[in-house]
């Protein structure tokens, strides 16, 4: 029988004259890994940190099980500012001994990219003190994740990590003996690391055996049974499920939940989006020409992130952009974004980006516009536009789609200046959306945004008809939103991932096997070592010359062939014989790509 580590009875918080919590009674026991949602603002981080015991109940009480060895990820770490990397994260533990461990090696590779720390400035021996807020918590998430612990309390630990640490993070989780009590708004991290939900509901505690999926279709069928919501939000739940059920790409494990029952609750469901409906719409919106970036070089400072892009944004097109932290997608929004704002005549460093001239484009950028802080919420949505037109007959006021967005009549009288990180966020996509844009370039939309309000985001998004590129870290995100995944995988160049986020790992995985196996080993254990003749190493660089060459014509077929596609997308016959050109030209890519990597080592 599993022994019991944290036990909370009748606990109960107040702040103010709201009870975030109310008579709140759970408990965590050996092997259990606990998500916890809700929205923000009801108390998920209040919980927790009783529970963990660094804020004490009004009423009630939390036991710890004697000898309870407790991690905690807190939102502000407690690292010593004047501290080194290897002081804080390995301690006194000599090279021999931490490099010796396999688990401080998974921890340091998996967090940071290798055992010396690439991207730090004096690798482990960086002082913390300068570093980025997305930094330290890497740190902090290090020096947990390398102790021993029983139970591991984590609040949102995939904030400043990409897709390929959250993927590692996960995995790690997976296989750790140590029961997990996690808060985050990722769904995917959710569904593939929990095994049972905690859902804070106004001042309640919702229990759900099962992952995210799971308590998707537990809540949506609860709530159709006590009609205790409003029909909108039975809809939204119903409509995510009806996503994750029709098979959702990339979705590692099926749901344990009743297919029979599942399948009856989303009978009348239609699918997310009309796809061609869409198109259409968007055709008669923005025409033909949208974005065409031609043999495009983008540059930050002295650094070459992409050369000699040739790519086309279409009308109608949804696109997800993955990419190693540094690849250039955020550069590479902000020069079509300035080719659009200076009508063409702002270009990147290399090329030309050629901009429809139907295009009225939306960018949601990381940085959070600072608005009048006196200013009300619903005066600052209004400021924009009174009534928004979201496509196929669909009209929100600027008070309705407030409300969809989280803010009720009474916190649509807030003052600007009053509102959370989050929030702000909500009321900067809530005023791009009321702008009527017909082209949405969202560079992490999702920081700060709860649950509840990803899924309203998301069903707004889905009948919206125009061109949209999703950077983000949320793959459930993405894969929600966007029908084609493209990846910047650090070499200077864009590749179009059919199998979406999975091919984007298995190629960057790939990629770090290579790097490693080509890495020269120390001295002392060196065993043999390949020698080049002058004559052998300028011939690999002739014939890698060629094949970069070759790669160029490949990417140009690449992106006339996804064009051909966009602009016939009703005639299957076409589509269809376009599409298994396209299946070729990716083989033959892959091939040069693989014997691009056999001949670098020589050349």
């Amino acid at each position: 029988m599993a022994v019991n580590l944290v036990n909370v009875e009748a606990v109960s918080k107040v702040y103010g004259t709201r009870a975030l919590l109310d008579g709140v009674s759970l408990g965590v026991s050996e092997g259990d890994r606990i998500g916890v949602v809700g929205r923000n603002g009801d108390g998920k981080t209040t919980l927790i940190r009783m529970l963990a015991k660094l804020e004490e109940a009004d009423t009630g009480r939390v036991t710890h099980n004697g000898g309870l060895r407790l991690g905690v990820l807190t939102q502000h770490d407690s690292l010593d500012p004047e501290a080194t990397v290897r002081h804080e994260v390995i301690g006194d533990l000599a090279d021999h001994e931490w490099a010796g461990s396999a688990k401080i090696r998974d921890v340091l590779t998996g967090l940071f990219g290798g055992l010396d720390l690439p991207g730090f400035p004096q690798g482990l021996e960086t002082v913390i003190g300068p570093l980025s807020g997305g930094e330290r918590r890497r740190i902090a998430l290090a020096k947990l994740l390398i102790a021993e612990q029983d139970l591991i309390v984590l609040d949102e630990p995939t904030n400043h990590l990409d897709v390929e640490g959250i993927a590692w993070l996960a995995e790690h989780l997976r296989t750790r003996r140590s029961a997990l009590v996690c808060v985050t708004h990722d769904r995917w991290f959710l569904d593939q690391v929990c095994t049972r939900m905690w859902d804070v509901q106004k001042g309640s505690v919702f229990e759900y055996e099962g992952g995210y999926s799971d308590y998707v279709f537990a809540r949506a069928e609860r709530e159709r049974i006590a009609a205790t919501e409003e029909s909108k939000r039975q809809n939204l739940m119903r409509k995510e499920l009806a996503w994750l059920r029709r098979g959702a790409p990339a979705r590692t494990s099926k749901p344990k939940f009743r297919i029979e029952a599942a399948n009856e609750l989303i009978a009348d469901v239609p699918p997310p989006r009309d796809t061609s409906e869409l198109m259409k719409f968007a055709t008669t919106r923005l025409g033909k020409t949208v974005f065409d970036l031609e043999d495009v070089s983008v540059q930050a400072g002295p650094k070459l992130l992409l050369k000699h892009l040739t790519w086309q944004l279409g009308p109608g097109d949804r696109i997800g952009l993955v990419g190693v932290n540094g690849a250039g997608k955020t550069s590479l929004l902000r020069a079509m974004a300035d080719a659009a704002r200076s009508d063409g005549d702002v270009q990147p460093a290399g090329g030309k980006v050629v901009v429809g001239r139907t295009v009225k484009l939306a960018y949601l950028s990381q940085e959070v516009t600072e608005l009048k802080p006196t200013l009300r919420v619903l005066e600052a949505v209004q400021q924009v536009r009174e009534r928004v037109d979201l496509g196929k007959g669909r009209e929100m006021t600027a008070g309705q789609l407030c409300e969809t967005f989280g803010f009720n009549k009474e916190k649509q009288w807030t003052p600007v200046g009053d509102l959370s990180g989050g929030e702000r966020r909500r009321l900067q996509l809530l005023r791009l959306l009321m702008d009527e844009p017909n082209v949405l370039f969202l560079d992490e939309p999702t920081n700060d945004l709860d649950i509840e309000t990803l899924t309203q985001l998301e069903d707004v998004l889905d009948g919206w008809p125009g061109s949209m590129v999703v950077i983000s870290h949320d793959r459930f995100f993405v894969e929600r939103t966007t029908d084609k995944v493209f990846a910047l995988l650090g070499d200077a160049t864009m590749r179009m991932l059919p199998r979406g986020i999975d091919e984007y790992l298995e190629r960057r995985r790939r990629m770090a096997e290579t790097a490693s196996a080509s890495t020269p080993a120390p001295a002392a254990v060196r065993t043999e070592t390949k020698t080049v003749s002058a004559a052998d190493a300028r011939a690999a660089k002739k014939e890698l010359q060629k094949i970069e060459r070759q790669l160029d014509k490949v990417s140009d077929k690449e992106a006339k062939l996804h064009a051909q596609i966009a602009d016939n997308s009703t005639d299957f016959e076409k589509v269809a014989k376009w599409d298994a050109e396209l299946r070729e030209l990716i083989g033959e890519r892959e091939a040069l790509e693989m014997r691009w990597l056999e001949l670098a080592e020589d050349a």
